[in-house]
């Protein structure tokens, strides 16, 4: 265990926790940088969980909710099978999973999927629908899902690197964009679709046609006048494009404040 000095040093998260490894993509301070070493991160309340590893090349490796949720709805499945009883299980998602896991759960997994609105209690509610609902939201008790992941990983004998060879994530990128009134877009169809400004939506569609398994939305943030746009792209040259065009769609037709996004060449 590292990066465990909390009480009365300031240090909460320093450099260190779930999100840090996230947002940054490397490891938190203090950890040994060996490959194939599979480490976890939570944050200071220990409710966000995140999977990480160094492979061979010094490339770092990020397993996050979409991975978890996965492993987990695999495995369950496994012994829903051996059981022999007949169970409705399904896996809830929103828009920002990455749509190489859905593609796997669904085709490969056969396990149904369902896409909700961000946010926990839209995850819990559709969840409750099923038999055995599963879900990863970065609250609740992180301790408990490193246990059943390591749980699962163990019996299945797996390593990280098993792990991660169920699917290749698409790249994707995140974009921010500041607007006068976040309330100028609305959305419908668990987010993925726009609804108002008019227009928006089509432009929206065409640029998303022009990549191989390009996707995108946009929604508004619920407490800042700022709109999140989200895409992600067979590469990760068309995926930071396909994200700056959007968003300076948005920024055209949403009303956006300051800087116009820049789509790179």
């Amino acid at each position: 265990m590292y990066n465990d000095e909390i009480i009365g040093s300031g240090k909460l998260n320093y450099l260190c926790g779930a999100d840090f490894v996230k947002s940054q993509q490397k490891f938190p301070t203090g950890l040994p940088l060996e490959p194939n070493l599979r480490c976890c991160s939570v944050d200071g309340d220990a409710d966000r969980l995140v999977y990480y590893y160094l492979d061979e090349n010094s490339k770092f490796h990020l397993m996050d909710g979409d991975r978890i949720a996965t492993l987990v709805a695999a495995y369950l499945k496994e012994i829903v099978q051996k059981t022999g009883i007949d169970l409705n299980m399904g896996l809830v998602q929103t828009a920002y999973a990455n749509g190489a896991s859905t593609e796997y759960i669904t085709e490969k997994l056969k396990v149904p999927v369902a896409c909700v609105p961000t946010g926990v209690k839209h995850l819990h509610h559709k969840a409750l629908t099923f038999d055995i609902g599963v879900y990863f939201e970065a609250n609740g008790d992180a301790i408990a899902d490193m246990l059943l992941v390591e749980t699962i990983l163990h019996d299945k004998g797996w390593n990280i690197s098993d792990w991660e060879a169920c699917y290749t994530d698409l790249p994707n990128r995140l974009m921010k964009v500041t607007v006068a009134d976040r309330n100028a877009i609305t959305t419908t169809d668990a987010e993925r679709k726009c609804v108002t400004p008019e227009g928006l939506q089509d432009e929206i569609d065409a640029l998303v046609s022009k990549y191989p398994k390009g996707r995108a939305f946009v929604r508004p943030s619920g407490t800042e006048d700022i709109i999140r746009v989200y895409a992600e792209a067979a590469t990760r040259k068309e995926a930071d494009k396909l994200a700056a065009e959007v968003a300076l769609k948005v920024f055209e037709l949403a009303g956006g404040t300051g800087t116009a996004p820049e789509v790179p060449q």
